[in-house]
């Protein structure tokens, strides 16, 4: 279908003739049909659950109405009493064919003849939403919607007061970091979870973060009197471990003075792929900076990747040793499962509700924590993995969420 909205701008229309409105809205229907039926089919053959494929065509229709520009449609929507399309994540072509409906009944023609949507499935994305959210992190409180979880410390192995009180404070789920400790003090962990369970009443889902790969600072060397980055400062990543002149220096964690504050990266091969411009973030997006020189010279080690600080907390950050290093414009040249994660992974498919997946880029890297996951385990569990910040890894996330 081809209206006058194609090509003419909204601007140039007279909304307040319902009829204009009527026809830049069903232009606007079928381009998000095309391009979302375009995007579904594009993930299909990744799609492994049969029930994913009706949220999975809604997403892909989300996404193909998100690119265009609502805002002037929107206002010129509410003055008819019309829903200005602001919370349709869950229905996309139901809210636009309910508008569409009643907006042709305004410009006159026959309610009897209107596409619209039944009313028990209008809301049918937001129950399915309600019912997964269930299965995945069990039912609300009575007094709020949110779920908590909540990490273990290593002394949850042992103190069942300390356990048995997270459940009474609404716990919802608890998450054991496989970076840390040894699977017997995960299986401690567990069971004090399923005794806190009974004494409590309260159901608690358990989920398992695979470690990952391990990319984190070095040592940290910082001139005398410099202990935090603030916004607009410099700092080093070195391709090794930094090593000052004097030692002495070195051994006191300082650089020589007028040098930026330094360190390294664990997997190095890493700063190989930087340019000028990439982001990188320290410390779960506490420290964020930016790529201004990949060969910045040093008399005192090699060549490093010069950084400048474009996000700190107003009382700067202490850079410190063993802080996460995350590269989101940057495609990794790493499997985000280790040795230690496919070894972790037996122990993980028997005692977790929920596997913790780190590192994770494509589609690809979700179906091979599927195959290496035991047989049955594989069906039952559920992935969970963070909301990347921006750059490749956001532009695949909605592809990855499909496998």
């Amino acid at each position: 279908m081809t209206s006058s909205t194609t090509a003419a701008k909204p601007e140039a229309l007279n909304f307040s003739d319902p009829q204009d409105l009527l026809l830049a809205l069903q232009d606007l229907r079928h381009t998000v049909d095309q391009e979302g039926q375009a995007t579904f089919e594009a993930w299909r053959s990744h799609i492994q659950r049969p029930e994913f494929l009706p949220s999975a065509l809604n997403l892909a229709q989300y996404l193909a109405l998100r690119r265009h520009d609502l805002r002037f449609l929107q206002a010129k929507l509410m003055p008819w009493g019309l829903s200005s399309l602001g919370r349709i994540e869950a229905r996309v072509m139901p809210n636009l064919d309910a508008v569409i409906a009643t907006l042709a009944v305004i410009c006159g023609a026959d309610p009897a003849a209107q596409n619209r949507p039944p009313i028990e499935s209008f809301f049918e994305g937001n129950h399915l939403l309600r019912q997964n959210t269930e299965v995945l992190f069990g039912p609300a409180s009575p007094s709020r919607r949110v779920r908590i979880m909540v990490t273990l410390p290593t002394q949850a192995a042992t103190d069942d007061a300390l356990v048995r009180e997270m459940l009474r404070r609404g716990a919802n789920c608890v998450r054991i970091n496989c970076a840390h400790d040894t699977p017997a003090t995960w299986q401690a962990m567990i069971a004090q979870v399923r005794r806190a369970e009974q004494d409590t009443g309260h159901r608690c889902k358990v989920m398992m973060d695979l470690g990952g790969p391990k990319i984190r600072t070095g040592p940290v060397f910082a001139p005398t009197g410099k202990a935090r980055l603030f916004r607009g400062d410099s700092m080093v990543l070195w391709r090794q471990a930094p090593l000052p002149n004097p030692p002495s220096l070195a051994q006191a964690g300082e650089s020589p003075p007028g040098e930026p504050i330094q360190t390294s990266c664990t997997v190095p091969e890493i700063l190989d792929l930087l340019t000028v411009g990439t982001p990188v973030y320290i410390d779960d997006g506490k420290l964020r900076t930016q790529v201004i020189d990949t060969h910045y010279p040093v008399a005192t080690g090699p060549e490093g990747i010069l950084l400048q600080v474009t996000h700190a907390r107003p009382k700067g950050v202490k850079l410190r040793p063993e802080k996460g290093l995350n590269f989101p414009n940057t495609v990794l040249p790493l499997s985000p499962l280790t040795e230690k994660d496919l070894q972790d992974l037996d122990f993980v498919a028997l005692h977790a509700d929920i596997v913790g997946y780190s590192f994770v880029q494509t589609a690809a890297d979700i179906e091979r924590l599927q195959q290496e996951l035991p047989g049955i385990y594989s069906r039952s569990m559920y992935n969970r993995f963070p909301v990347p910040d921006g750059g490749y890894r956001w532009a695949h996330f909605p592809a990855t969420t499909m496998s």
